[in-house]
């Protein structure tokens, strides 16, 4: 076929340049689609291949039949006898290409083909997009704000694709802005029959994670690990870290001076409020620091059932339970235990009491238990006031 009119490899390599798609892909689309719709809509019995030159742009378009001893089918196949007047080198078996004339090309079969590459290049856009970011689920990302709907999901600019921001994954509170620009974590990217849906989130604790390893070199480099993370978006965090290096305070790190760190952090995320505790290898302890600012009493721990039960006096009540009760639902989520708050009558002398307590226990002395008796009284009335589960979400 001589050479068109259009250059449909250079017209089809543009589009690739312009839409990021594999340009051999792109082509090959379009020889399939214009053979489908050749078939469909001028000779539907035929077997139709279409070959197009990168090169030269030239276009074939092919009549495929099989070479038989007796025809059956005229549509597929060509007698031996008939080959052999055409090319004396056919055998049984072998297959032979007849081109399509050029007019015989209808404005039907062109616009079917239109439609149907049309239809594959939104396809092959879609792989692309699914296989790029699905190889970076897991990972931060700045994204351009772009709009939202009347479901009140927001929608971020990547690059090559979209991803969405559910309600359930937006800071509560803050205002997006088309055209600005915000961290946001990837948290899925799957296939739907309308093309990939990204999930984007800037609720998510991962987010929190990543943002204290770009502002606190010490978590950056490992010296301060940060063991725990628990997060209402939008209003408090908890953070538990852990120093490798003693002479290294993982607070301190983490807050910076003035507290520039942590707000290099919080700014990011609306100002949500960031509470950095001590890790502690012991369950107590580490109970005990996950409720701070609570000053709290004595911790019972049953580590099968992870549950704990936890004596607060009347002063520290408020403190323990938090607005809401968020300090103990984040004390739990932190933690991974159910924490049973129970509330005991004003102890003048408390830490002295469980700080004794404590030491006879450590030591192991049966003689005297005059203050560990004496200390377990203390708690003997205490009543359940609030219980939080790792699981519990926020009202």
């Amino acid at each position: 076929m001589t050479q068109p009119e259009i250059n449909f490899a250079d017209a089809l390599r543009e589009v690739a340049q312009a839409r990021n798609i594999n340009e051999l892909q792109l082509i090959e689309a379009f020889e399939q689609s214009l053979a489908q719709a050749y078939t469909r809509n001028v000779e539907p019995d035929k077997r139709i291949e279409v070959h197009l030159d990168p090169q030269s742009g030239e276009l074939e378009v092919l009549v495929v039949r099989e070479v038989v001893e007796k025809v059956e089918d005229e549509h597929l196949q060509i007698s031996l006898a008939d080959a052999l007047e055409l090319d004396p080198g056919v055998e049984i078996g072998m297959e032979m290409e007849f081109p399509v004339d050029r007019e015989k090309f209808s404005r039907i079969a062109l616009q079917a083909a239109k439609q149907t590459l049309t239809q594959k290049m939104r396809e092959t856009e879609r792989n692309v997009v699914f296989n790029e970011y699905k190889d970076r689920e897991g990972q931060v990302l700045t994204a351009q704000v772009v709009r939202s709907d009347n479901k009140g999901n927001w929608f971020v600019e990547l690059g090559a694709g979209e991803a969405i921001l559910p309600p359930r994954e937006q800071i509560p509170g803050e205002k997006l802005t088309p055209g600005n620009r915000v961290k946001i974590y990837l948290k899925e990217v799957r296939k739907t029959p309308k093309g990939p849906t990204i999930l984007a989130s800037r609720a998510d604790e991962r987010l929190l994670d990543y943002l204290l390893k770009q502002e606190i070199p010490e978590v950056a480099n490992g010296i301060v690990e940060v063991k725990a993370i628990s997060r209402e978006a939008g209003q408090r965090s908890k953070v538990a870290v852990f120093s490798h290096n003693s002479n290294v305070d993982p607070i301190g790190a983490c807050i910076g001076h003035r507290g520039n760190r942590i707000q290099a952090v919080t700014g990011e995320l609306g100002r949500e409020r960031v509470d950095v505790i001590l890790w502690d290898a012991n369950t107590r302890e580490f109970i005990r620091n996950a409720l701070s600012p609570a000053k709290v009493g004595l911790i019972e721990v049953q580590p099968d059932r992870r549950e704990a039960t936890v004596t607060v006096t009347p002063d520290q009540l408020s403190l323990a339970i938090g607005k809401g009760g968020q300090n103990v639902r984040l004390a739990a989520k932190l933690t991974g235990f159910k924490i049973d708050l129970r509330e005991t009558a004003a102890i003048s002398d408390l830490d002295a009491a469980m700080q004794q307590a404590l030491q006879d226990d450590q030591d192991g002395r049966d003689g005297d238990d005059t203050a560990k008796s004496a200390f377990d009284a203390l708690f003997k009335d205490s009543k359940s006031v609030a219980t939080a589960s790792p699981d519990d979400t926020q009202d």
